[in-house]
This record gives structure tokens, C-alpha cells and sequence, in this order.
């Protein structure tokens, strides 16, 4: 009778497997993947808020302090002196985020710091901003490269931004604080 019970919980097991295996299978033919760069991994989630990571945001102030680790007893390596500079959000740890400028350049910095107002630098070495989403429209202006600009909506591969009084569409591939994939009302 032991040995019929045994073989029974094995059955159980084995069967209890198969379907966990099976839900895991189908969630992954499903797309059960949250990956909005196509980059093939999912998009991970911040500890402290359930934000996206990795994720853009701007500085605050026109001086924040980073630190070498996520309190104030860490070091300054250096100091930002530009508000509104776009900023990538990589990593959580309670008021502090980890981030990265452009130039890959990066350290901790406490929350309150940080904005959600989306900004964006200019990587091409000068950029058209055209009245609509066509290379054939009107040019409003022309911004070099450096220059941080306000994001507004973006398609597919065009984004509209502001910069100062001028306002215009640019390709998205030429901005640096936006995903290829992130489309913006």
C-alpha cells in the first residue's frame, strides 16, 4: 500500500510539472515579454517605484551633485550644471537612482533631483527641425549638436521637440534621452 501512495505523489509531481512547464511555454510564445527596444530581454521594473528600467528623465536643478554610491557618505565624483539635462534612470535604491548622461557617464543621484519633464540632446552635428513629420516640409530652424531640446510627441521614427521660441519635428534617430520604440502624445 506505501508503495502505491509513493508512486502516486510521484504521478502528482511529474504531472505537477508538466503544467508549470506548459504555462511557461506558452507565456513566452504568447509575447509574455515587456521589451519596448525589441533588445530581446524584458523590460526589468524599479524596485522602489515599478517604473520602467531603464528609463529618461531630466535633472531638476542647474546643479546636482552625483555620488560614487546611493547615500551622502558616498564621494562626489562630479557635479552637473545644466537643469533639464536628459538623464537615463539604470538602476533603484530607496531615494536614489542610479544614472548615465550620454557620454555613458554616470553615478547616483537622490530623487529629488530628478524630473519627469522629458528632454533630449541633439546628436547630429546640426539638425533641421521641420514643420511636419517629412524632410520635404518647411524648415522652422536649425539646432547643433549638444543642444537640449523639450520632447513632445513622438512617432514612429519622428519626434516634435522645443527648443527656446522654435518648435519642429526631427528624426528620432538624431535625439539622444528617447527610445527607438517610445511613441509620445
Amino acid at each position: 500500500m506505501t508503495g502505491n501512495f509513493s508512486g502516486f505523489r510521484l504521478a502528482l509531481a511529474a504531472l505537477g510539472l508538466v503544467c508549470t512547464l506548459a504555462l511557461a511555454a506558452a507565456a513566452t510564445a504568447d509575447g509574455g515579454s515587456d521589451d519596448p527596444d525589441g533588445a530581446g530581454e524584458p523590460q526589468r521594473r524599479g524596485p522602489e517605484t515599478s517604473l520602467p528600467l531603464p528609463r529618461y528623465v531630466s535633472l531638476k536643478s542647474s546643479e546636482v551633485n552625483v555620488r560614487r554610491g546611493p547615500s551622502l557618505t558616498h564621494r562626489i565624483d562630479w557635479v552637473y550644471h545644466r537643469k533639464e539635462l536628459p538623464m537615463q534612470i539604470t538602476e533603484e535604491y530607496g531615494n536614489w537612482r542610479q544614472v548615465r548622461d550620454r557620454d555613458g557617464a554616470g553615478g547616483w543621484v537622490h530623487y529629488s533631483l530628478l524630473s519627469g519633464v522629458r528632454t533630449v540632446t541633439i546628436e547630429a552635428e546640426s539638425l533641421s527641425l521641420f514643420s511636419a513629420p517629412d524632410v520635404n516640409s518647411q524648415v522652422e530652424a536649425i539646432a547643433e549638436q549638444g543642444v537640449v531640446a523639450r520632447l513632445n510627441e513622438c512617432l514612429i521614427d519622428w519626434c516634435r521637440i522645443k527648443i527656446g521660441p522654435h518648435r519642429g519635428w526631427v528624426r528620432k534617430a538624431s535625439l539622444w534621452g528617447v527610445s527607438a520604440s517610445e511613441l509620445r502624445d
